[in-house]
């Protein structure tokens, strides 16, 4: 269930849908809105896929990328692979990062907050 809050501050773009993905640099989940997806996307698109670092990393960045939408009571369902990969059980935190929302595991949020 996302925060009554947070669906507040999305209202604008909720109905446009998310993309999720797993993080590349941190155990977390990444949620993009649909918009800001299709730029980047856009921006990754025109990388040169004959180099292979920029194969590997657009390889990297688009693993396990799934739409989502909310549901009329305002609750997204994560895809069970993707809780598996961020360690996600009970306790989540959603935060946001520059245009994104970052789902994570409690302890691992709090444990990367405190090594930070």
């Amino acid at each position: 269930m996302v925060p009554a809050d947070l669906q507040r501050q999305l209202s604008p773009i909720i109905t446009k849908g998310f993309v999720i993905k797993r993080a590349v640099f941190q155990s977390c989940l990444e949620l993009y809105p649909m918009d800001q997806w299709n730029d980047l996307m856009a921006k990754v698109g025109q990388l040169n896929q004959f180099n292979r670092k920029n194969n590997d990393f657009t390889r990297r960045f688009t693993a396990g990328v799934r739409r989502l939408e909310f549901d009329t009571t305002g609750r997204i369902n994560i895809p069970s692979d993707l809780m598996v990969i961020a360690g996600i059980r009970h306790e989540v935190v959603l935060t946001t990062s520059i245009g994104i929302i970052e789902i994570w595991n409690a302890e691992k949020y709090e444990k990367a907050i405190s090594d930070a």
